[in-house]
C-alpha cells in the first residue's frame, strides 16, 4: 500500500502488485486514490473518504505519516487547531488509536496477503505516458484489485451456482417482459395507424355532415314551397290501405273523411286555374278509392239492416252501437251516390216497418187480454137499478167486476196522475187476472207507441241528417202507418159499445197528454194518429152524454104510478111520505163530479161544457117532476132542497173554469127553492 511506499519499504506488500508489471516511476501514489484524496483535510472524517485505507496489513502503529498539502502539513494543523473547538478531540489522535487497537488485526491480515517471492516476473521497461503526466497516468491506471479478490469471486461463483434457478428464472422473466415490450410496440404501433385512419374518416365525415346541412336546409327551403301543394294533392298510404282493407270503425270513418276532403280540394283546384299535372295523375285513384268507399259501405248499410231482421233482435241496439254510431258512413253515400243512399234508405223503412208491426201486433194480443169492467145498458143516469141489480145482462166473468160503480171516478184518476210512463210488459199483461176500466189498456198502448215513435223518429232526424224535416217525417209515418191503424182500431175497439162516460173521458185525457209529449220531444210523426184518436173519443163521449140526457128525458115523461115506483126509494116508499134525496141525484152528483175533476183544465173548444150544461136541465126538469108527484108544496121544497144540497156537496171539492160554472147553477138553484120554502 501507499503507506508502506512513503515509509521507504521497499517490499512488495500484497497481491495488489502480482496484477501489474515493474515500473520504472517512482511509486509515490496508487491507483486507489485520487486528487481529492491527496488534497483531504486529516481532521475530515465523512462516509467513502479515502482514510479508509489507512488501515493496511503493513500499516505500523507508531509511524503515521504526514499528508503534505499544496500549503504543508503545518499549517494545516495549525489551522484545525485554530478552527477546532475546545470541548472536541483532536482528530489524529482519535485515528491513530483506532489504529492502535486494530493493529493486531491488520498484521494477521498483511500476513494471509503477503508472501515471499511475490514479485513479477517480468518488468516494464518502457511505459508510454502518452503525454500525460505521472499523476494523470496513474488516474488512469486501472485500480489495483482488492484484497481478497480471488476468495470474494469464488464465493460469488458458488452462490450463483447455488441460484443459478432463480437469476434463469430472472432471465426468463426479463425475456418474457421483452417480448411482451415489443408486442405492446406493435400494438401502438398498429392503434398509432388505425388512429391516422379514424382520423381520415372523422375529416371525411365532417366533409360530408357539411354537404348534408347543406342539402338538408336547401330541401326545407324546398319544401316550404312545395310542401302545402304537395300536402293538398297528396293521399296517405295508410288511409288508402284502411278503406280497402281495414274494418269499419272510429278509424276508417276517420280515413274515409280525410280522403274526402282531399278529393274537395282537389276538385276546388281543378275547377280554378291553378291545376297542375299532378292532379292528373291523383284524380283515377281517387276515384278507385271512392268507388271502393261506396261499396262498402252499402255492404255495411245492408248488412245492418238485414239483422233488424232477426228473430229476438233488439233494434235499438243496431240503431245505436252500429248505425247512429257510423252515421258519418250514410252522409257520405248520400253526397257521392244519392240513388244508392234513397235505395237503402227505403229498405230500412221497409224493415222497419215490418219489425214494428210484428212488435205491436204481438203486444196488441197481450194488452187485449186484460180484463175490462164489462158494459150494460142499464149503465145509464136513466137506468132501471132493479134490472141492474138482477144480474139478467151481466156477462159470464162479471163477478169480479161487481163493485165497480161507472158513475163514480173514485182511484181511477190515479192513471192520469200518475208519475210511471213505462207501459206494462206483454208477460204481466197477459198474467194480470184484474178487471180494468177501459183506459188502462188503451194508456199502455199508447205510451208504447209513443216511446217508440219518439225514439224511431230521434233515430232517424241523427242518421239520416242529409235528408229535411219534411222528409224524415213522411219516412217515420210511412214506418208506422200500420201501428197507427193498430192503435186506433184498438180505441175503436175500447169505446164502441161503452157506456162508460167516464171511462170515454179519460181515454181522451190520456190521448192528449201523449201529444203533449210528443210535442215536448219535437216528434211530429204521430199527430194525425192524435187526432184520429180524438175523434174516435169525443164524438162517443158525446153519444153516452146523449144516452144520460135522453133516459132522463124518458123518465120525465112518464111520470105515472109505474114511473114513480120503479124510481121511488128502496123499500118502495113513494115520495109522498120521504123528502130524502133521490138516488137519481146521487148518481148525476157523482157523474158530474168524475167528468168536473178530468175536465179542471178543460179549454173552451171542447165539448164537455155543452154536454154537462143539457145533462144538467134534464136532470133539473126531472127534479122538479118528481118532486110534483106527491105531498105538500112545502115537503116539495124540502125534497128539492135537499137534492141540490148532495150535488153541491159532492162537487164542492171539484176546480177549474167548468166546475165553477156548474157551482154557481146550484148555488142559484138552492137559494130559488130557499126563497120559495
Amino acid at each position: 500500500m501507499w503507506l508502506d511506499r512513503i515509509a521507504g519499504h521497499s517490499k512488495p506488500s500484497g497481491p495488489e502488485f502480482d496484477s501489474r508489471g515493474p515500473s520504472p516511476i517512482p511509486r509515490r501514489s496508487s491507483s486507489r486514490l485520487s486528487p481529492n484524496h491527496l488534497n483531504s483535510r486529516p481532521g475530515l472524517s465523512r462516509p467513502g473518504s479515502s482514510l479508509s485505507t489507512l488501515v493496511s496489513p503493513n500499516a505500523s502503529s507508531a509511524s503515521l505519516p504526514t499528508i503534505r498539502g499544496p500549503d504543508g502539513p503545518e499549517s494545516k494543523q495549525n489551522d484545525a487547531a485554530r478552527t477546532r473547538p475546545t470541548n472536541v478531540a483532536d482528530p489524529l489522535e482519535v485515528l491513530n488509536g483506532i489504529i492502535r487497537r486494530r493493529n493486531g488485526e491488520a498484521k494477521t491480515e498483511a500476513a494471509q496477503i503477503s508472501a515471499p517471492g511475490a514479485k513479477p516476473e517480468k518488468l516494464v521497461e518502457d511505459i508510454d505516458f502518452g503525454e500525460l503526466s505521472l499523476e494523470e497516468f496513474a488516474q488512469k491506471t486501472e485500480k489495483p484489485a482488492k484484497p481478497g479478490t480471488s476468495d470474494i469471486g469464488a464465493q460469488t461463483i458458488q452462490q450463483f451456482e447455488k441460484e443459478r434457478d432463480k437469476f434463469q428464472d430472472l432471465h426468463t422473466a426479463i425475456s418474457g417482459c421483452d417480448d411482451v415490450s415489443k408486442s405492446v410496440e406493435l400494438y401502438l404501433n398498429d392503434f398509432q395507424n388505425e388512429l391516422g385512419a379514424v382520423s381520415a374518416e372523422i375529416e371525411t365525415l365532417q366533409t360530408r355532415s357539411v354537404q348534408l346541412n347543406a342539402m338538408l336546409e336547401n330541401r326545407r327551403n324546398v319544401e316550404q314551397l312545395l310542401g302545402p301543394a304537395v300536402e293538398e294533392i297528396s293521399i296517405s298510404p295508410a288511409a288508402v290501405r284502411m278503406i280497402v282493407e281495414g274494418p269499419i270503425d272510429e278509424n276508417w270513418v276517420k280515413a274515409l273523411n280525410d280522403i274526402e276532403s282531399r278529393t274537395a280540394s282537389i276538385e276546388s283546384k281543378i275547377a280554378s286555374s291553378s291545376s297542375t299535372k299532378a292532379i292528373d295523375d291523383v284524380r283515377p285513384l281517387l276515384e278507385d278509392i271512392k268507388k271502393k268507399a261506396i261499396e262498402r259501405i252499402r255492404d255495411y248499410l245492408v248488412s245492418q239492416v238485414r239483422a233488424l231482421r232477426s228473430p229476438n233482435i233488439n233494434a235499438q241496439i243496431i240503431q245505436q252501437q252500429r248505425l247512429v254510431r257510423y252515421k258519418d258512413l250514410y252522409s257520405y253515400i248520400s253526397r257521392a251516390h244519392p240513388a244508392l243512399a234513397g235505395e237503402i234508405t227505403q229498405a230500412y223503412i221497409n224493415t222497419m216497418r215490418w219489425y214494428y208491426h210484428s212488435h205491436f201486433s204481438r203486444y196488441l194480443q197481450a194488452v187485449g187480454k186484460i180484463k175490462i169492467y164489462p158494459s150494460d145498458r142499464n149503465e145509464i143516469l136513466g137506468g132501471d137499478p132493479s134490472a141492474q141489480k138482477s144480474g139478467n145482462m151481466v156477462p159470464v166473468g162479471r163477478t169480479g167486476a161487481t163493485a165497480h160503480d161507472p158513475f163514480s171516478l173514485g182511484r181511477r184518476i190515479d192513471i192520469l196522475r200518475t208519475g210511471n210512463q213505462i207501459a206494462i210488459s206483454s208477460y204481466l199483461a197477459e198474467e194480470d187476472t184484474s178487471f180494468h176500466g177501459i183506459e188502462v189498456p188503451f194508456r199502455n198502448f199508447n205510451l208504447a207507441l209513443v216511446d217508440n215513435v219518439a225514439a224511431e223518429y230521434s233515430f232517424m232526424t241523427e242518421m239520416f241528417s242529409t235528408l229535411s224535416f219534411q222528409q224524415i217525417s213522411r219516412k217515420a209515418s210511412e214506418v208506422f202507418s200500420s201501428i197507427f191503424s193498430l192503435g186506433q182500431g184498438l180505441a175503436k175497439q175500447l169505446v164502441e159499445n161503452t157506456t162508460d162516460s167516464l171511462g170515454v173521458l179519460m181515454c181522451v185525457r190520456l190521448n192528449q197528454q201523449a201529444a203533449f209529449e210528443l210535442q215536448r220531444r219535437k216528434v211530429p210523426v204521430a199527430d194525425s194518429y192524435i187526432n184520429g184518436i180524438n175523434m174516435l173519443l169525443w164524438p162517443r163521449f158525446q153519444v153516452i152524454m146523449d144516452t144520460h140526457c135522453e133516459s132522463l128525458k124518458r123518465i120525465g115523461t112518464n111520470t105515472g104510478r109505474s114511473a114513480v115506483s120503479a124510481l121511488s126509494l128502496a123499500g118502495g116508499d113513494d115520495l109522498n111520505q120521504s123528502s130524502a134525496p133521490h138516488f137519481l141525484t146521487q148518481r148525476f152528483g157523482q157523474l158530474l163530479h168524475g167528468i168536473l175533476v178530468l175536465s179542471s183544465e178543460a179549454g173552451d173548444d171542447e165539448p164537455v161544457a155543452n154536454s154537462l150544461a143539457r145533462l144538467t136541465t134534464e136532470f133539473d126538469g126531472l127534479l122538479t117532476k118528481l118532486s110534483r108527484i106527491g105531498g105538500d108544496a112545502k115537503r116539495r121544497e124540502r125534497f128539492l132542497y135537499n137534492n141540490y144540497s148532495l150535488i153541491m156537496t159532492i162537487i164542492s171539492d171539484t176546480q177549474g173554469k167548468l166546475a165553477t160554472e156548474r157551482k154557481q147553477h146550484f148555488e142559484e138553484m138552492l137559494k130559488s127553492v130557499g126563497r120559495r120554502g
